[in-house]
């Protein structure tokens, strides 16, 4: 759960105040850490393939 994205998505999402709970060790591993996983998700296959047959 330590990766940057994550760091970022709760610092543009906080309204008034971000507050970050750990040390600032954890912290700086998560700026170093970049999530590199592959997003697992179908939406190419369901656009190439539903697109015609879906209903708006």
């Amino acid at each position: 759960m330590l990766y940057r994205n994550l760091i970022y998505t709760g610092l543009t999402r906080a309204r008034k105040l971000a507050v970050f709970v750990g040390t600032r060790k954890a912290l700086a591993m998560a700026i170093r850490q970049q999530d590199t996983a592959r997003r697992q998700t179908a939406l190419a296959q369901l656009l190439r393939n539903g697109a015609r047959s879906v209903d708006v």
